[in-house]
């Protein structure tokens, strides 16, 4: 029988990437879900709990890799020892972890829970890896989407990203699993960098839709670190699609590129 891979996270947008590919590579899968799931060819689902501990001993028994895709938008450094301390006991002989580019240097509360997840990983004990990645296009677009909507499309000034494909990071995740534990890997971005008024300008054309935009300040700390890119990675690799191409396939018709 071939090792078994405890994936958390894997029926969220990443996880949805990553367990073919795993599948298709010969390993058996268990996935972690709050809820049962009827299993599937190569693929079970186990229920579990990584806010309140319940069913996580029993999700990790007996498997050798634990690919760690569980996020949200608070609690995932109490979630990460959860899982860890699990995984130690049962020795886990490897811990794969998914975090974000800027979660050293970002002063908001998501980036800090992003870094103490890492810090969990790296002080399990178990032989680990971590991908640090940049935002998804699909985060950027529900965001934008979202902004979008007003009369006056906010603007922050600085505010920058580089938006990356979903099935890029899950291919570069899946060769990680698959390998050996490699530590802090290089970081994983898109192709190119944009500020926030050329998202939403790029979204705006997509669909077809005029809106003015409303240049602003993001405040404090805060806003320094935007403005020195922070939550950017000069030194990333850089894969997958750009966001006019994203918007082009997701929203099924072709978006005008300006110079």
């Amino acid at each position: 029988m071939t090792p078994s891979i405890l994936v958390t996270g894997g029926t969220g947008t990443l996880g949805r990437h990553v367990t073919p590919l795993l599948r298709d590579a010969g390993r058996e899968l268990r996935v972690l879900s709050r809820r049962p799931h009827p299993s599937e060819d190569g693929m079970t689902y186990v229920t579990g709990d990584l806010a309140t501990g319940e069913g996580i001993e029993a999700a990790v028994a007996g498997v050798e890799t634990v690919l760690h895709l569980a996020g949200g938008p608070k609690g995932d450094d109490a979630a990460a020892r959860t899982l860890v301390r699990a995984a130690a006991r049962a020795d886990v002989r490897h811990l794969v972890h998914i975090s974000v580019i800027g979660a050293d240097r970002m002063p908001l509360g998501w980036f800090r829970s992003k870094l103490g997840a890492e810090r969990a990983v790296v002080d399990s004990g178990v032989p680990w890896t971590v991908l640090r990645a940049a935002q998804f296009h699909d985060l950027v677009l529900t965001m934008v989407g979202k902004m979008t909507r007003l009369p006056l499309v906010p603007a922050p000034g600085g505010l920058r990203f580089e938006p990356v494909d979903a099935a890029a990071v899950a291919n570069r995740l899946a060769a990680l699993t698959l390998g050996e534990p490699a530590g802090l890997v290089p970081d994983l971005a898109g192709p190119k960098v944009y500020d926030m008024a050329e998202l939403s300008r790029g979204y705006l054309r997509a669909r077809d839709r005029r809106r003015p935009l409303l240049p602003v300040r993001i405040p404090g700390r805060v806003g320094k670190a935007y403005r020195a890119g922070e939550n950017l990675s000069p030194n990333a690799e850089r894969s997958g699609r750009t966001w006019e191409d994203f918007l082009a396939e997701r929203l099924d018709r072709p978006v005008a590129r300006r110079a």
